[in-house]
C-alpha cells in the first residue's frame, strides 16, 4: 500500500510539472495563409492575436472575423495536441477510464 501511495505522489508531481510546462509553452494557429495568427499557451490562454494589414477590408469585416475565429481554433487544436502529448502518458499511467 505504501508503494502505491508513493507512486501516486510521484505521478502527482509529474502531472504538476507537466501542467506548469504547458502553461509556459506557446503554440500558434494561423488562418488565411498567415494573414491572421493566434498565439495560445498549452493550457489554453490566448496570449496574442496578429492581423496583417492585407486582411483588413472595411467593406468585408465578416471575412476578417472568420479568419480570427479560424486562427484561434487552429491555436486551440495545437494546444490540445500539445497537452495530449505531454499529459497523455501521465494520465495513461493512472489506469483511469476516459483519461
Amino acid at each position: 500500500m505504501a508503494q502505491i501511495l508513493q507512486q501516486a505522489q510521484q505521478m502527482q508531481k509529474q502531472m504538476e510539472a507537466a501542467q506548469e510546462e504547458l502553461a509556459q509553452t506557446e503554440v500558434t494557429g494561423t488562418a488565411g495563409g498567415g494573414l491572421v495568427s493566434a498565439t495560445m499557451t498549452g493550457s489554453g490562454e490566448l496570449t496574442a492575436l496578429t492581423i496583417a494589414p492585407a486582411a483588413v477590408d472595411p467593406d468585408d469585416l465578416e471575412t476578417l472575423q472568420d479568419l480570427v475565429v479560424a486562427a484561434v481554433r487552429d491555436a486551440r487544436r495545437a494546444a490540445d495536441e500539445l497537452a495530449s502529448t505531454r499529459m497523455g502518458p501521465l494520465a495513461g499511467g493512472l489506469g483511469l477510464p476516459g483519461l
